[in-house]
């Protein structure tokens, strides 16, 4: 994690609403608060994902939850290179962390990431089984069926590149309980499949280029005040 990296807005600018959601300058586009945001992606991911979360600031106040569809072995790899770009402090999940504003945890692959409560408090929860079929393992799916009763509007779901339809089933959960959904574009997209799927199945409120992502997921989830 570059501790000391700020966020790259232009000065001024910071946590301004332009038009996500189609609301307009100045407007707040999301009146729930937003407490975990997760993003899930294949083919292509991991040089999307570099853009984002080096664009995210440290005092972002969600926590993020990463589904990268990849071969075992590979995450780890993948998470170190993420927390050296990032502001954040980017990890692969290793089960039973809180979910908390300025940490993102990467699913491992081979396994579900799936979210629970203990005690009050929502928390990963690393295995081999999965609340529906998939083939996937892990699954944007199974993560998005665990977050959607636990947060519900306080949700923000973003799906970028990558084959497949996986996540649609689960966001299709996660709109029904109130979350909102962002999802690439095709002209930024490696590949247009779990995007486009997402877009054709009614679940995405708005349709952004890589780029222009963190920035809206700023401006839906808001910013802490830093220690």
């Amino acid at each position: 994690m570059l501790a000391s990296q700020s966020p790259v807005y232009p000065p001024g600018q910071e946590g301004r609403c332009t038009n996500v959601a189609g609301h307009g300058e100045g407007e707040r586009p999301w009146e729930r608060k937003v407490e975990v945001v997760a993003i899930g992606t294949s083919t292509g991911g991991p040089a999307a994902l570099q853009v984002i979360l080096s664009r995210l600031p440290r005092n972002l106040a969600a926590g993020v939850l990463i589904v990268q569809h990849m071969p075992s072995g590979f995450t780890s790899f993948l998470a170190r290179r993420l927390n050296e770009v990032s502001p954040l402090e980017v990890k692969e999940a290793e089960g039973g962390e809180i979910i908390r504003p300025g940490l993102v945890l990467l699913a491992p692959a081979g396994q579900q990431m799936l979210v629970e409560l203990r005690q009050g408090q929502p928390c990963v929860l690393l295995t081999s089984e999965s609340p529906l079929p998939t083939p996937f393992h892990p699954s944007f799916d199974a993560l998005l069926f665990t977050l959607a009763p636990i947060y519900g509007s306080r949700c923000l779901a973003v799906v970028l590149t990558g084959m497949g339809q996986d996540g649609v089933r689960g966001l299709k959960a996660l709109k029904a309980a109130g979350g909102f959904v962002l999802a690439q574009d095709q002209a930024t997209s490696v590949v247009y499949g779990m995007p486009r799927a997402a877009v054709e199945a009614g679940v995405v409120d708005k349709v952004l280029p890589l780029e222009e992502i963190p920035r809206a997921i700023v401006e839906l989830v808001g910013l802490k005040e830093l220690p």
